[in-house]
């Protein structure tokens, strides 16, 4: 038999070291081949890419190819996004295609237009034709199963989400979960699968079942139904230092023999800068290692939302001020290109060459034709250096080997002197708090694009939505629950910002919902007038007026900032939080346009209703913050928007 081109066996030849500056040897042959590595991959959901729609093009598409074009940047494997369920699931709501029943029943291009995945989506598939795309429910709309979520209601609409996806967006769909985070019904999976398949959609795996533990991998153990409706075992924050502390990246004793792929289908530090960096290279390496684990996805790909909001460096990078054009490449980046830039799905790991060192670990991939390989290392926990040698087959002799290195503080993805093997063996010296990459490809980049300079929002801001899309979410705003989308005014004259969900949705975390608002601005603005002209399109509803608003807490009914509510009963409320300040009566009838405004200088607080001031008194308790709009779940319109 031809001997293959590359093999290797982990074997620590001079035994358990006990001086770190020591060197160590590791052989390598091909007695262990590993399973077949799936991909890196993060995770677009939780209104967490919101702000990045609203970038010039130019600038978003920059962006766009440090997320996703091959050998420029993170060069990320798989994309996995948010099945908008119009309900709160983060730092934000994610639009439905179908709000309501009839929608569903009767779908229309346009509602598969809706919200910002699709872009995301589609810019991704744009630069790497391969890869990866899945998908996953948070929530869902109040109307499917009459607020059940395992119902059939809710498998077919997750069906018509993956036809509508293909039919309208050309886009197919690899995989798609269950429910984020919530307990899952083994019944049901099995009804997702019958359901799909009498779709037309056999080819879209699912993923189960997105939770904190494997015991998925123990039930389908006893149940080959659920087993063959199921394409891989999967769990979260599977590292467990976030909330358990000493991290075990490990899976399942029965996971492990489920001869099913394992995926840790969302990870990640909520961080981007140097601390993110380590976090990632460990994990990305030992989840493998240790748990077999051969697909990541972390929770965000970008940071674009406001800094308010939850997490606020949960991404890769960060886009979160549109209006500049202002973008940072974060050290996380590089940490997704250490593997992303040096291996391809459909690579098999090599479980001889994979293990731990002193400190640090490293994982070997080879390619299907055996003709490359990479070394995968990261020495995040070290401080100091130390000296490895790698024993290769002899067919490697003379082969030259490509190195990529990132330290702490020094430099990120930058080329080294290649090493060249000798003797069947290279030493190489790796530094503490630092990755490294050593290949025999070629290709690797480390992508660069001048960033225009940071700048506040602008000030004063005013919109009447004529330059914006109907159907589609405005410049700026981030919904918080509810959806407020760019419609038709009633009475002809032009466009509006339309509140367009009636009742709650079935929640992701149960009483985690906000009210119904969206927000826009600068957490420095201080002193301003916030004014709208307000149109309720029921008998019965609620408008609001928001300013000063530092926080927005999911879980609470009340922004931590001011909140002006008045309803079609004629009672108004003024809020500090979630202490009524105020109170009264002004005229505020239904089916009629009209002027709503709330103003600040100072400790002095003033609202108008119609134009006439309703309410002037002192208060403290919050001096600056964004603007914002809201209702109840009733059907609302705002128009010539102004902070001023």
């Amino acid at each position: 038999m031809q001997k293959k081109f590359f093999s290797m066996v982990f074997m620590v030849v001079t035994g358990i070291l006990t001086s770190f500056s020591q060197g160590v040897t590791i052989k390598i042959t091909d007695n262990h081949q590993g399973r077949v590595f799936e991909g890196i991959g993060a995770l677009s959901a939780g209104a967490s890419s919101k702000l990045l729609m609203d970038y010039p093009e130019e600038i978003r598409s920059q962006v766009f190819d440090y997320l996703f074009k091959p050998k420029f940047g993170a060069s990320l494997q798989q994309i996995k996004v948010e099945i908008g369920g119009d309900i709160n699931s983060t730092d934000g709501t994610e639009p439905s295609h179908a709000h309501t029943r009839d929608e569903f029943l009767d779908p229309k291009p346009q509602y598969f237009q809706r919200g910002y995945e699709w872009l995301v989506l589609k810019e991704a598939k744009k630069r790497n034709p391969r890869i990866l795309t899945d998908c996953l429910e948070w929530g869902c709309p109040g109307w499917i199963g009459n607020g059940v979520f395992y119902s059939q209601d809710n498998a077919d609409y997750i069906a018509s989400f993956l036809k509508g996806a293909k039919e309208v967006q050309g886009i197919s769909f690899d995989y798609t979960g269950i429910w984020n985070e919530r307990p899952y019904d083994k019944e049901w999976i099995k009804l997702m699968r019958k359901t799909l398949n009498n779709n037309g959609l056999k080819d879209v795996k699912i993923i189960a079942a997105d939770v904190f533990d494997w015991k998925i991998a123990d039930d389908m153990q006893n149940d080959k139904e659920l087993s063959d409706a199921v394409y891989a075992v999967s769990s979260h924050y599977v590292d467990r230092e976030k909330w358990w502390g000493k991290p075990v990246y490990g899976s399942s004793e029965t996971a492990l023999k489920s001869n099913k792929p394992i995926h840790n289908s969302e990870a990640g530090p909520w961080k981007g800068d140097w601390d993110g960096f380590e976090y990632l290279v460990k994990l990305y390496n030992r989840s493998y290692i240790v748990g077999k684990i051969t697909n990541v996805i972390t929770w965000s790909l970008i940071t674009s939302y406001f800094d308010n909001l939850s997490l606020p460096n949960s991404g890769l990078m960060m886009a979160k001020t549109p209006w500049s054009g202002h973008y940072e490449v974060q050290p996380a980046i590089w940490a997704a290109a250490h593997t992303t830039q040096f291996a391809e799905p459909g690579w098999r790991y090599v479980d001889s060459g994979c293990g731990f060192l002193k400190k640090g670990s490293y994982v070997t991939l080879k390619s299907p034709d055996e003709k490359d390989y990479s070394l995968i290392i990261e020495t995040a926990d070290t401080i100091g250096t130390q000296t490895v040698t790698f024993e290769l087959d002899k067919a490697l002799a003379g082969k030259a080997l490509h190195v990529w290195k990132t330290t702490r503080g020094k430099g990120e993805f930058e080329r080294q002197a290649d090493l060249r093997v000798r003797n069947n063996r290279f030493t190489i010296q790796l530094e503490g708090k630092s990755a490294y990459s050593i290949t025999t490809t070629t290709g690797q980049t480390k992508g660069f694009y001048k960033v225009p300079e940071n700048k506040p929002f602008p000030f004063p801001y005013a919109t009447d939505f004529e330059t914006e899309t109907p159907g589609q979410l405005p410049k700026y705003f981030m919904d918080q629950a509810g959806v407020f989308e760019v419609q038709q005014r009633e009475d002809g004259k032009g466009k509006c910002l339309k509140q367009v969900i009636d009742h709650q949705g079935i929640e992701w975390e149960v009483g985690q919902n906000p009210c119904v608002e969206t927000i826009l601005g600068d957490t420095t603005w201080t002193d301003y007038e916030v004014h709208a002209d307000v149109y309720v399109s029921e008998n019965t509803g609620t408008a609001k007026i928001l300013g000063r608003v530092m926080e927005m807490k999911r879980g609470g009914d009340y922004p931590e900032g001011y909140m002006f509510v008045i309803n079609t009963g004629n009672k108004w409320s003024l809020y500090a939080g979630s202490q009524v300040i105020a109170s009264g009566y002004a005229d505020f009838p239904a089916f009629t346009w009209q002027p709503v405004s709330l103003k600040f200088s100072g400790s002095t607080i003033s609202a108008k209703v119609n134009n006439k001031e309703v309410i002037t008194l002192k208060n403290t308790r919050y001096t600056h913050g964004l603007a914002g709009l809201g209702s109840g779940y009733n059907l609302i319109s705002f128009d010539n928007f102004e902070v001023k």
